[in-house]
């Protein structure tokens, strides 16, 4: 037996019915937990104070309501309480109908309604006249702090209390492109609603309920079974690896990355670069300008092995001096005679 939702009465004009609310469906939905994958541990949830970020204690909350941007006001279970007394746990008659008047997109959840001790005889009255009448209550009943309105129907034994959304929870069909209810203007021809008509009968069976079953959740609830069974309880799919690129592939790709890093060096070191080139060239061209010694001058000195110098005539410089040159300024590129290092190069080949 399902735990009971509250226990009241059932307002009947003067007569009070005393009932206790039971829920007549069941959510039957795989109970999954969420699980750590390293270890396989449950994972826990925290309530998170949104401006600090530390945990709050269950103690510590309560329900607010927001009227303006960060300003709110606290609702207390006492609030709720004082806000309809008699509706708190009352299922509260206020009109009957016929049950086709309901259209079904108004019905939510179902309850069922037991009497209460020395309520069997006023819930078998009410029960009874609805039948008779072929009417069903519409009832006004509060279910966790929030107000439903609710039919009231006899069905066998019980009366079922079936919770009814209000009009404004209620969307508009007016927005939706439906066909005309007109058959012949959209051509529907007399043989063809024969034929509708006669599949319908074909297809017409009792109302049995237990032979339809969520046939989702049975194969997924399979699969799991199977994976105890066979001692897979700790497994998880793992993602499909992607296949390893071939390692030219690698190797036209790097090749391409370092062509790119090449052709975008900055130019700043291409300038300099070609500034230290350029240097290099200069100081080849200096080593080239300065005197060499003639192959005679060279001969005679290896000959003679002397280590004295003959005379210098006059106006000649030994080297120990300043040498005269045409070139006092040193430019580079250019010998000691003012010519350029290249014609010097020349005429020595």
């Amino acid at each position: 037996m399902p735990r009971v939702v509250w226990k009241g009465a059932i307002a009947f004009g003067l007569v009070h019915v005393p009932v206790a609310l039971y829920p007549a469906s069941t959510a039957n939905r795989l109970d999954l937990d969420l699980l750590d994958r390293r270890d396989f541990a449950p994972v826990g949830y925290q309530r998170i104070n949104k401006r600090t970020g530390e945990p709050v204690s269950p103690s510590d909350i309560v329900k607010g309501y927001q009227y303006e941007d960060g300003q709110y006001v606290v609702v207390t279970d006492e609030d709720f309480r004082e806000a309809n007394v008699e509706a708190t746990q009352t299922v509260e008659i206020v009109g009957f109908v016929s049950q086709d008047d309901i259209p079904p997109y108004y019905f939510d959840t179902p309850y069922y309604l037991e009497p209460g001790r020395r309520g069997e005889k006023g819930y078998a009255l009410l029960r009874e006249t609805m039948r008779a009448t072929r009417r069903v209550a519409l009832a006004l009943v509060v279910i966790r702090s929030r107000q439903h309105l609710a039919a009231v129907i006899p069905v066998g034994a019980v009366l079922l209390m079936n919770t009814l959304r209000f009009a404004d929870e209620i969307r508009s069909m007016d927005e939706l492109k439906l066909p005309d209810e007109s058959l012949k203007k959209l051509g529907v021809t007399a043989r063809e609603l024969e034929m509708a008509e006669r599949l319908v009968e074909d297809m017409v069976e009792d109302w049995a309920p237990e032979q339809y079953r969520d046939t989702h959740r049975d194969d997924l609830m399979a699969r799991i079974e199977a994976k105890i069974e066979s001692g897979r309880t700790h497994v998880l799919a793992e993602t499909r690896a992607k296949e390893p690129a071939e390692a030219g592939a690698e190797v036209v790709d790097l090749m391409a990355l370092l062509k790119r890093s090449l052709e975008g060096r900055s130019p700043r070191r291409a300038a300099g670069k070609a500034r230290s080139e350029n240097e290099e060239e200069g100081a080849g061209a200096d080593e080239d300008s300065a005197p060499r010694p003639s192959r005679t001058a060279a001969r005679k000195s290896a000959g003679s092995g002397a280590s004295a110098t003959k005379p210098v005539p006059p106006g000649r410089s030994t080297g120990a001096g300043k040498p005269t040159s045409r070139n006092p300024a040193g430019e580079p590129g250019k010998d000691g005679g003012g010519r350029p290092a290249a014609e010097t190069r020349r005429r020595r080949a």
